[in-house]
């Protein structure tokens, strides 16, 4: 059973010792950094980065007890995609009255190794995470903290503590290969963003196109995804390949400014064109055709995940820490 918010980090106390100076000049430092010398300064932060200190924000009375509070870390607030992952945890959270705190990391490791001080200096109960990439201190600071942790949807091969998600890669093998046995040759690859799962659907495209003796193509960016950037990216894949006559996206961002894109140019889909995107947003149903998408139990991964956590806290916890919550494909007419 995990202990709720227990702080097991080295007190400040320590980290002033290991440098020779007081632990009034250290919480000085944590209010205003700027408020001491720069030589004790960089003596500070080092110390603060080796011990993985997390600066305690809470009030005093919840060192004592649970915060009851579950951290989020989302890499977008923009992206449908986690609105209903988080409201399949505040559903559960909201059941068992804890709150949720969220962080945004816009993409970025860095960035997410800061959003999860914050949060741990907040004392959470629990952290549930939408990435598997993690810098070294951010893995040093969760386990400092002792807190339970769950990696959402992704299936990581060594979770941090539990993992709920699908199979990114083989849900892309399996479109690719119904793809390819309709008759299409020439398929390429639309990413975006360049992230974890972005990765996993190209290994995925990769395997499949190559297990038929095809060569892949990919027609990639590292800009945000939306309608526009895939009419872009179309523009510029069939510059390149004349014979194109199939995209395969990471979201249904891409592959909406897809269809909308070839349906200007006169490309008919799926005729010419067979399209499959990730996710199954609502605006693919009303797009003619209807765009065929893999879809993604967001909903159920965010209730899945935030039970784990609650379980774990109330020493309910199973023995299985990696959950695989499947996939469909949806009925769609674009493929």
């Amino acid at each position: 059973m995990y202990e709720c918010s227990t702080n097991i980090q080295p007190p400040l106390q320590d980290v002033a010792d290991r440098i020779g100076i007081t632990k009034m000049k250290v919480s000085r430092y944590l209010r205003d950094p700027s408020s001491v010398a720069a030589s004790t300064r960089d003596k500070i932060a080092k110390e603060i980065e080796a011990t993985s200190y997390i600066q305690n924000r809470a009030p005093a009375m919840l060192s004592k007890s649970s915060s009851k509070a579950i951290g989020i870390l989302l890499p977008s607030l923009s992206n449908q995609v986690f609105t209903r992952f988080t409201q399949g945890i505040e559903e559960i959270t909201r059941a068992h009255g804890f709150e949720t705190l969220i962080a945004h990391f816009d993409y970025s490791e860095i960035e997410k190794e800061t959003k999860v001080a914050s949060l741990l200096s907040y004392q959470v109960d629990g952290l549930i995470l939408t990435e598997t990439s993690h810098t070294k201190r951010t893995l040093q600071m969760i386990r400092t903290a002792g807190i339970p942790v769950v990696e959402a949807m992704e299936l990581p091969l060594a979770p941090i503590d539990m993992a709920v998600g699908l199979d990114h890669l083989g849900a892309a093998y399996k479109v690719i290969t119904q793809m390819l046995n309709s008759g299409k040759k020439q398929i390429a690859y639309f990413g975006a963003r360049l992230d974890s799962r972005t990765k996993l659907r190209m290994q995925g495209y990769t395997q499949a196109v190559e297990a038929q003796g095809h060569k892949p193509i990919y027609v990639l960016t590292e800009e945000h995804s939306s309608f526009s950037i895939g009419a872009s990216l179309l523009e510029q894949a069939l510059k390149q390949y004349t014979n194109l006559d199939g995209a395969f996206c990471t979201n249904d961002d891409i592959a909406v400014g897809i269809m909308m894109a070839a349906q200007q140019k006169g490309i008919e889909v799926p005729k010419q064109l067979s399209l499959v995107g990730n996710n199954a947003l609502d605006i693919g149903t009303m797009m003619s055709p209807a765009l065929t998408s893999i879809d993604s139990p967001r909903y159920e991964i965010g209730k899945k995940s935030a039970e784990l956590i609650i379980n774990a806290l109330t020493g309910d916890s199973c023995e299985q820490k990696v959950f695989n919550l499947g996939y469909s494909i949806s009925a769609g007419s674009s493929l």
